[in-house]
Parts: structure tokens; sequence; C-alpha cells
């Protein structure tokens, strides 16, 4: 029995115990990984999809039809003139315009609100019509960039964003032995060249997006600083561990939930409800308005993050002699 209890006391002091726990952690993660993308993208289907309706005439059995083609929930909302649809559509409060003509329908899509959700609806449209009895035009009244057809580029913009702000903090905790207020300036320090990097090579290098620079560059660094201070105020907590709840965090969760890559009525309902409150999906959101609907900015997106920086910051100030730089 003592030399159990003696082989056991030198495995738990030995590097073999942290290595074995990883084992099982890694491999966790990897699931849920795989799990949390595949829930949310694999199979989208609309959940709760805010229409404008304007215009003279009956929309009742065109709605009725597309709402039984997307097996969704239509939240119809009707406004008196176009003028007024459209005002919607760029505030981003609704995805489409059903605009009744007489006996037809013009269905106004805009793919800049969401790629996933116009192909939906361009698809269910027509046969919706034909099962009502009316014909049906569909027109994108806005339009995604020609060179980012997919509507991807923002999500891997503020994805490259977030991976690369919480690493970059792991390798400042790794190699570089700082106090508290040098270690939140150097954050800040790779978030505001790393955003401007980002954009840089997305705007002015590839052309992938043209992007308002500026006010780009400005998202990405927040978002790299948030989620760096992020990692840094779980380091604070948990020390070595800190990975764990970053990774849940930002990659299972908030990435997943964003936006980016499906939109948000698409979403199963829990991540449709939480994404845009994390660092990942106020990332998205506020790339996204200051691209296509610059002219109707938020200010939610940025006090998310502006809220999980101040958050981390506090935290790790309060709290980095638990775990100290090693």
């Amino acid at each position: 029995m003592d030399s159990i209890r003696d082989r056991w006391a030198a495995f738990r002091t030995s590097p073999y115990l942290p290595a074995t726990i990883l084992l099982f952690i890694l491999s966790i993660a990897a699931g849920m990984f795989a799990g949390s993308y595949s829930y949310a993208m694999a199979n989208p289907e609309p959940r709760h999809l805010p229409l404008a309706v304007t215009g003279q005439g009956d929309s009742a059995a065109f709605l009725h039809a597309l709402d039984q083609r997307l097996k969704s929930s239509l939240d119809v909302r009707q406004y008196g003139t176009y003028a007024e649809a459209r005002e919607a559509v760029e505030e981003q409060r609704a995805f489409a315009i059903v605009a009744l003509q007489g006996q037809g329908v013009t269905l106004d899509i805009a793919a800049a609100s969401g790629a996933s959700v116009a192909r939906l609806l361009a698809q269910a449209a027509p046969a919706a019509g034909t099962a009502a009895g009316v014909p049906v035009q569909v027109r994108d009244i806005k339009p995604l960039q020609p060179t980012d057809p997919q509507g991807l580029a923002i999500f891997y913009i503020s994805l490259a964003a977030v991976i690369v702000g919480f690493v970059g903090a792991i390798q400042l905790n790794v190699h570089a032995d700082l106090a508290p207020v040098p270690r939140i300036a150097f954050t800040a320090a790779y978030a505001m060249l790393g955003g401007f990097t980002i954009c840089a090579v997305v705007d002015h290098l590839l052309g992938v997006l043209d992007l308002p620079f500026t006010e780009s560059w400005a998202i990405s660094s927040l978002t790299m600083f948030t989620t760096g201070m992020v990692f840094t105020m779980f380091n604070a907590l948990f020390g070595r561990w800190a990975m764990i709840p970053t990774w849940g965090l930002m990659v299972v969760i908030g990435n997943p939930s964003s936006g980016g890559a499906v939109s948000w009525p698409l979403l199963p309902s829990p991540l449709g409800l939480v994404g845009r409150w994390l660092p990942p999906g106020a990332s998205v959101n506020a790339q996204h308005t200051a691209i296509y609907y610059h002219d109707h900015q938020q200010p939610q997106p940025f006090l998310t993050l502006a809220a999980w920086a101040v958050t981390g910051t506090a935290v790790f100030l309060a709290w980095h002699h638990r775990h100290p730089t090693p």
C-alpha cells in the first residue's frame, strides 16, 4: 500500500498528471468543437424571420404558403409605405420586403443582411407563389460585394481577430514575464497592429472586401484586445487551465453563434439569442453594419465588446496575484 501511495504522490507532482488530464480535455474539446459547428451550421432552418410587408393587396395566402415552405415562424411587420419598409431593412429590423402590387408580389431580399436567409427566401418564394396562385418577382435590393458572393469574408475577418486575440495572450503569458500594466499594454499593442494587418490584407492586398478601413480596423483591434483580455482574465482565475473556458466561450459557443457563417434567424434558438452578446457575434455585427449599413451603425456590438474588455481587465488587475506569470 505504501508503494502505491508513494507512486501516486510522485505522479501527482510530476508533469504526467497535467499531461494525462490534457489527453481527456483535448479529446472532449475536439468533440465539442465539431458538435457545436455541426449543430449550428449543418442544417440551418429559419426559426424567427422578420419580414416587412407593404402595398395594397391580400398577402395572407402568399405569406402562409411561404411560411409552410420555410417551416418557420414568420414575423410579419406591416408598413404604410415602401420607403418605411426599406428603412426597416436598412436598420436590420427586417430581412426582406414583401411588396404587394395588384395581383402580384415582389419579394425584395437583401443578401447583405444575411446571405443564407436571402438564398432560402429566393428559393422558397416562387414555389410559395405557385401554391398561393400569385406571381412572384424576386429582387436583391442590397447585394453582397461581388468579390464575396457567399458573404463569408466578414466571418473570417472576425474569426481571425478572435483566435489571434486570445492566442496572442497565451503567448504573452508563456514567453513574457510582464507586470500587469505592461501586459495589458502589449495586449493592446498587438491588437492594434493585428487589426491593421487583417484589414490591410483583406482589403488592399487581396481585394476581398472594400472596407471602411478606419472603422473596420478599430473593430478588429477591439475584438483582438477583448478576446486577449478574456483569456488573461481566465488565466488570473484558473491559471494554466484558462484555455478551457476561453475555448468554450469563444470557439465552441461564440463563433458558431456569431451569425457570420449562418445568419441568426437560421440558428438554433439558444445560439441565436446568446450569440450577439459574446465577442465573436458582436465583432461580426459591428463589421457587417460598418460595411453594408454604415449609416445605421448600432452601439450594441461596441458596448458588448467594451464590456467584455473592461470586465476582463478589471478581473485580471484584481486577481493576477493568484496565478502570476511563470
